[in-house]
């Protein structure tokens, strides 16, 4: 008996010798693959890496810069492929988008950028700005428009080794002036709720979001190299008081879980929140018998995805309260969103706009065993209608051909419309009757013009553009791609995903007309770049093999002598793993189903809620966009400001005439929009029952007489 023990000890640790020299040859071979810088960084590991003086290095260098420029980039080209970058649309230029920072791992090393590019969309042009004062290199940071202050405020992020073996978390907020491109750090002034704790401390997938001059921070992780530890709290910036406040919610008040990679969206009355993506403890067999016979256990990180909704309500301090009060905050949960993506999925954050949140791509982890992992990427468009929580999912349709309108000349002036035209210049008069000191003649003879939606009319110095290529489907599956939202137009940059135990960059731009969804233009688009990681997948089966071989051993050895067995518990630290530090969840990480069980008590969606479409408001018809809904309702929104003026003045003083229009157009621009994805459906009802266009029965009294007119109706 003791003569096998030797011997199956002896035939173990020659295993033993055999696996660690094959992994030794393999790490030769990557070197020799790389090349050049690669095989010269092997030597100086990138876990010995000095972070601080790596950084310092970086802002030494930066410092060099004297004052702030901006180029068109080199060759035209557009920014090199990142991820975990951020997009937002200038708050100060609707023809402008910024992107700043990412990182991009090619399987060998990791690369991280600070650079600061501007979109120039009427120019389809990028250029590259520089800057004495720009951020250090980071990816994972978070940055939102300033709400009234006008700005863009970013926070936090993370940097890492090229190997990622050590990362360093930021804490550090600053303000970029969307006109000036110029960067300025923001230091806490103190005295406000913070008490010695004056911001929000390090950290990298949180979000923030905007509500009248307060910055909403919440959420993210701090990744150690050892554990990721989540968090759940909520940081409130004062843009007029230069303060943070964090906020102390009472021990039983319910709030959302820790979580980071979520969607955080402004809402008239706070913020909304939704989704996002964690990892949990919890006990799982080890597949070991201990003495007394029974299972062991061990501690594993499960991940989660998270499907809630909250709504943070946030309301200001009273005017004569003291300078540094801080705004009260509570958290309500909402139901679980109607007709939401299925199956949940992570990697997918939201773009605001108009009141709702704009969803792409997302990726869904399916375990199929302990050691097997399918993955599944989706190309999907949703909007998330915030205030009624329900999504709906927007597909690419085939451009219409114009129909032709009657024209205005033919129409008799005593018609319908001669009348609804009368009634508006009446109803004008009496808007203007309530103004003190407006003058009607000067508002009759005031052109009406709101962003060129509603006089029409083109620039006259917009630049000719090459056409750039359409299609008809939606970019390829891809997780974490970066959203942003300009001028109605939706921008998708970038994204990651795999291919088995290749992680992939995407280094492609997109755009897509919300109102219309008539195809998806390229804004460029390049291969991608070649994995720099293993290529040998047999080695990591046969190592596998091994391994099962010496827990085998370890088993039978265990047995004779009888001994408890060790439990170990699982490595957090595996950075096989894209997504252990949280913004890019894997293949490798398990499936996604715990979220049903987390969120189990959550109320089921209340599907019978009453649409956009049964309110008393005018509403669009289909294939009606917004202009011709606007001329054809404005009699009737502004009949309804009438009535609200006579009962409420806070709408009237200090208009004029053509200023309460404008507001009559707001409130039609936003029913256009809160009503789009019904009416699309109706339109795409419509066209495939043969019906191409919706004629007014306005138009056909215009061409054919009132007695037309009457007829219909009847």
């Amino acid at each position: 008996m003791g003569k096998d023990k030797k011997t199956k000890a002896a035939g173990k640790k020659a295993r033993v010798a055999q696996k660690q020299s094959k992994k030794a040859s393999q790490k030769e071979k990557k070197v020799k693959a790389r090349g050049g810088a690669g095989a010269a960084d092997d030597d100086s590991d990138a876990e010995d890496v000095d972070l601080d003086a790596v950084l310092a290095e970086y802002a030494r260098q930066q410092a060099q810069f004297l004052k702030v420029t901006e180029a068109a980039c080199e060759g035209g080209q557009a920014p090199s492929a990142r991820s975990s970058a951020t997009l937002i649309g200038s708050p100060a230029n609707s023809n402008e988008l910024f992107m700043f920072g990412g990182e991009h791992y090619n399987g060998g090393l990791a690369t991280f950028h600070n650079d600061l590019f501007v979109y120039l969309v009427d120019r389809d042009e990028w250029r590259q700005v520089t800057s004495p004062n720009t951020p250090l290199p980071r990816s994972g940071h978070a940055w939102c428009r300033g709400g009234n202050a006008g700005a863009v405020w970013l926070f936090g992020g993370e940097f890492s080794s090229p190997k990622q073996g050590t990362f360093y978390h930021y804490n550090d907020f600053w303000r970029l002036d969307p006109a000036s491109r110029e960067w300025s750090r923001v230091e806490s002034s103190g005295g406000g709720g913070g008490k010695g704790k004056n911001s929000p401390p390090a950290r990298s997938g949180h979000r923030m979001t905007y509500f009248k001059n307060y910055i909403l921070l919440f959420g993210g992780f701090q990744d150690t190299s050892q554990q990721t530890k989540y968090l759940q709290d909520l940081w409130i910036y004062d843009c007029l008081n230069f303060v943070w406040y964090n906020p102390v919610l009472p021990p039983a008040t319910q709030k959302p879980d820790a979580r980071s990679s979520f969607s955080f969206l402004p809402h008239e009355s706070g913020a909304v929140l939704y989704g996002g993506y964690s990892r949990i403890k919890e006990t799982a067999n080890a597949g070991k018998q201990t003495k007394g016979g029974g299972q062991g256990t061990r501690t594993v990180m499960k991940p989660v995805v998270h499907q809630d909704t909250w709504f943070l309500r946030v309301t200001p301090p009273p005017a004569d309260a003291p300078q540094y009060t801080a705004p009260a905050v509570r958290w309500e949960r909402r139901k679980r969103p109607a007709n939401a993506p299925n199956p949940a999925r992570a990697g997918a954050t939201m773009a605001y706009h108009r009141g709702r949140g704009i969803l792409f791509g997302g990726v869904h982890d399916v375990e199929e065993s302990e050691e097997a992992i399918e993955s599944e990427f989706f190309n999907l468009l949703y909007a998330w209608n915030i205030d009624r929580n329900r999504f709906f999912q927007l597909t690419i349709r085939q451009p219409r051909t114009a129909a032709k309108r009657p024209q205005a000349q033919d129409r008799g002036a005593g018609g319908r419309r001669g009348r609804g035209k009368a009634d508006e210049e009446e109803l004008l008069r009496n808007l203007a009757a309530l103004e003190t000191g407006a003058s009607i003649t000067d508002a009759n003879t005031d052109s009406m013009q709101i962003d060129g939606k509603i006089d029409g009319g083109t620039d006259v110095d917009e630049p000719v553009r090459a056409a750039k290529e359409v299609k008809m489907e939606l970019p390829h599956g891809r997780f974490n791609a970066q959203l942003a939202v300009q001028d109605d137009v939706l921008y998708i940059y970038g994204g990651t995903y795999e291919n088995g135990d290749r992680e992939y960059t995407f280094d492609d731009m997109w755009s897509v007309d919300l109102g219309k969804l008539d195809g998806v233009k390229t804004i460029f688009h390049r291969d991608l770049e070649n994995w720099q990681g293993s290529e040998d997948g047999e080695s990591d089966e046969d190592d596998d093999a091994d391994d099962d071989d010496d827990d085998d051993d370890d088993d039978e050895e265990e047995a004779e002598r009888g001994d408890d067995a060790n439990v170990e518990p699982m490595d957090v630290d595996d950075r096989a793993v894209a997504d252990s530090r949280g913004h890019t969840p894997s293949a490798a990480q398990g499936p996604a189903k715990l979220s049903d069980r987390h969120d189990s008590d959550e109320e089921e969606p209340d599907i019978s809620e009453p649409l956009a479409l049964r309110d008393a408001l005018p509403h669009p018809r289909p294939f009606e966009n917004l202009r011709d809904f606007f001329t054809r309702t404005s009699t009737q929104w502004q009949e309804i400001l009438l009535e609200q003026l006579r009962t409420d003045t806070a709408d009237g003083p200090g208009k004029s005439v053509k200023e309460l229009r404008k507001v009559a157009f707001d409130r039609a621009e936003g029913k256009w929009w809160d009503c789009r994805e019904e009416i699309q459906a109706m339109e795409d009802e419509q066209e495939e029952a043969g019906i191409g266009d919706i004629v007014s029965i306005t138009d056909r009294a215009g061409t054919a007489g009132a007695g037309a007119g009457q007829s219909r109706r009847r």
